[in-house]
């Protein structure tokens, strides 16, 4: 069974009981283990609880694949029902997983973590075909998303927080769920006790991930057809993945592209990039106003299908992401250049 992304948080927080194993998987590592371990929690109460949780890895499956089933098979002294994690998982695991949803033993939940799968994944397949068992996507938090995130994290601390603090986190938050709720913490921590609300300066001066500004700034540059920038910005971010790179550069994109849609139909600049949610930042607002100028509604359209076609590349291919993602960055910021800069 195939969960849909409207439907993920309803069911972590109240799984079908005729579910045998869940799979968790996608790009945002961090909330596909907190929606693992949510899931674990529900059944089992506690992760601590060596009773009623056993965790395998697939290697220990390689040596012993009846494992599986033995656990799942096994009682808990202490009584309740048991939970099996299964983390990082990958397609090597998928002849044991399909024994075990073929016939399935004990009354156990299997959970299974794993990174980003794509389409033609044996083990995606298997679960999201399968009666007795669901697969559920976990892709970074959106802006409305994030931003409700955001605000719910800094509620239940007393927090409130402002149109410029809120943009900026929701810029440079949301590429992983686990790593976003240990930034607010980190940013509650920093206001103290007592609430109050949260301005640009505690929020820039607390949230500062240099790989998020970077993309930031690979982003803009991008849109400006600086190429040595581009190029200076991606040799700093040789450690971060391509698909995420893409995507907060097309984030941008979007941004562009709905201004001059507002534009085209008649609002002023200012009118049309107050209107964007969240609103831009205003250090560059400036700077992305020039950008909407420079590029007309049907180039952004262009420069966004190059790259959507650069992310299907990287997913399916054996090409090298990094290069993948480089080559497509690089040809959109030659495409912003005025003319007689171009090939320089």
């Amino acid at each position: 069974m195939k969960i849909s992304a409207s439907r993920a948080d309803g069911f972590v927080r109240t799984p079908d009981g005729a579910m045998r194993a869940i799979l968790v998987y996608g790009p945002d590592g961090g909330l596909a283990r907190e929606r693992a371990d949510r899931l674990a929690v529900h059944v089992a109460g506690d992760l601590k609880d060596p009773f009623r949780v056993a965790e395998l890895t697939p290697a220990s499956l390689k040596e012993d694949p009846a494992r599986l089933a033995d656990e799942a098979a096994a009682l808990a002294l202490t009584g309740g029902r048991r939970v099996v994690l299964l983390r990082d998982a990958g397609d090597g695991v998928t002849p044991v997983l399909e024994r075990f949803l073929s016939q399935p033993v004990g009354d156990a939940l299997v959970v299974v973590e794993a990174g980003e799968l794509n389409s033609r994944s044996s083990l995606r397949k298997l679960f999201e075909g399968a009666d007795n068992a669901a697969a559920i996507a976990c892709y970074a938090d959106d802006a409305a998303s994030l931003a409700g995130l955001i605000r719910e994290e800094l509620s239940a601390a007393g927090l409130t927080a402002d149109q410029d603090a809120t943009a900026y986190l929701v810029a440079h938050l949301g590429g992983d769920r686990r790593l976003t709720r240990a930034e607010l913490t980190k940013l509650i921590l920093f206001m103290g006790e007592e609430g109050g609300r949260v301005g640009l300066t505690d929020a820039s001066a607390c949230v500062g991930d240099g790989a998020a500004l970077s993309l930031d700034d690979l982003a803009l540059a991008v849109a400006d057809g600086d190429q040595k920038a581009v190029q200076r910005l991606l040799d700093r971010l040789t450690g971060a993945q391509p698909i995420t790179v893409l995507r907060a550069v097309a984030r941008h994109f979007q941004r562009l592209h709905l201004t001059a849609g507002l534009v085209s139909r008649g609002k002023s600049i200012d009118q049309a990039v107050g209107a964007l949610k969240p609103p831009v930042i205003f250090k560059v607002a400036d700077r992305f106003k020039r950008q909407v100028g420079h590029w007309p509604a049907d180039r952004l359209g262009r420069a966004l299908d190059m790259l959507i076609d650069a992310e299907t590349t990287c997913k399916t291919t054996g090409m090298p992401a990094q290069a993948v993602a480089a080559r497509a960055l690089m040809q959109i910021a030659r495409a912003a250049a005025p003319p007689r800069s171009r090939g320089r």
